[in-house]
């Protein structure tokens, strides 16, 4: 059975685009990505999914139930963590956790326990007393501590240091080997990357590629910036080459052995290789309308 499914799902704010014409299927058990710089329209699918807000067009279904006619069936199946959650202020973070049980009629106490065991939450502290990273610990088990069937996650990691982000994310891979059907909306990459199987990506409104990661990751560039002087002329693969300031930056998307054995005949003071952002890697893949270059 489809955990998610959209037909030419379009959403309007007046005049404004949300999302057009999305057609999104994901598999029950599947993690899926969602990639796409803010504005794209993720956080507009996501409530759309939830049954937050109504669709202009098209339809959405979870386990095949319509968000809009079955909205409360819908919810008790899912976890939603958004992007910034805000609680009641004056509450202990074992009161909103034990809050959000309860409005799902569920006994989650030892599931929250051990949660915060993992996640290193103080359960005794008061959430106006937690900082950013604490508050989203929060909003994960208040998602996660009634194990339900999905999980929409927007931008889960955000506030989250790299311990607690490779924590959650083992905690995510333990649900999904036990069915748990995950939906991660993020604008970092490498986070699709590393723990989904097939993801989508949404720029201004529309699903511009939805594949495997393994293939989406293969059209992957890296921003190169260096000091120093080498000579890349008969280098394939370089795009959008700019000098300021005496570093050299490139987008790459050759042999990386290629590149390093350049390099090594350069004089190199400085180097740097990352992942670009999602804004690079649309206008290094993709035309205006989607297609691929």
């Amino acid at each position: 059975m489809e955990a998610i499914k959209t037909e030419n799902l379009t959403k309007y704010y007046g005049k404004s685009r949300g999302v057009l014409e999305l057609n999104l299927s994901v598999e029950q058990g599947e993690v899926f990505g969602f990639i796409g710089p803010n504005g794209a329209g993720k956080s507009t699918t996501i409530r759309t999914l939830l049954g937050l807000v109504s669709p202009t067009k098209g339809s959405a279904q979870i386990f095949g139930m319509d968000t809009v006619k079955n909205k409360e069936a819908v919810l008790q199946k899912v976890g939603y963590l958004p992007s910034e959650a805000i609680f009641y202020p004056g509450m202990k973070v074992k009161d909103i956790l034990k809050l959000s049980a309860d409005l799902r009629k569920k006994n989650c106490a030892a599931e929250s326990k051990s949660l915060c065991g993992r996640l290193q939450l103080d359960r005794n502290r008061k959430v106006d007393e937690l900082s950013f990273g604490n508050r989203k610990k929060v909003a994960i088990i208040c998602a996660l501590q009634h194990r339900p069937e999905l999980l929409i996650l927007d931008e889960p990691t955000g506030g989250l240091d790299p311990l607690m982000q490779r924590e959650f994310f083992e905690i995510i891979r333990e649900r999904s080997s036990q069915g748990t059907t995950v939906f991660l909306s993020s604008h970092i990459l490498s986070e699709v990357q590393h723990n989904c199987s097939r993801a989508a990506i949404i720029r201004e409104g529309r699903i511009i590629a939805c594949d495997s990661v393994d293939t989406l990751a293969k059209t992957n560039a890296k921003r190169v910036s260096l000091r120093g002087t080498v000579d890349l002329t008969d280098l394939t693969g370089i795009r959008d080459q700019v000098t300021v300031d005496g570093i050299t930056s490139f987008l790459f998307g050759g042999d990386i052995n290629q590149l390093l054995r350049q390099l090594s005949d350069g004089n190199i003071l400085d180097i740097h290789i990352s992942e670009p952002d999602l804004e690079e890697i649309f206008l290094h893949y993709y035309e205006k309308d989607g297609d691929r270059v």
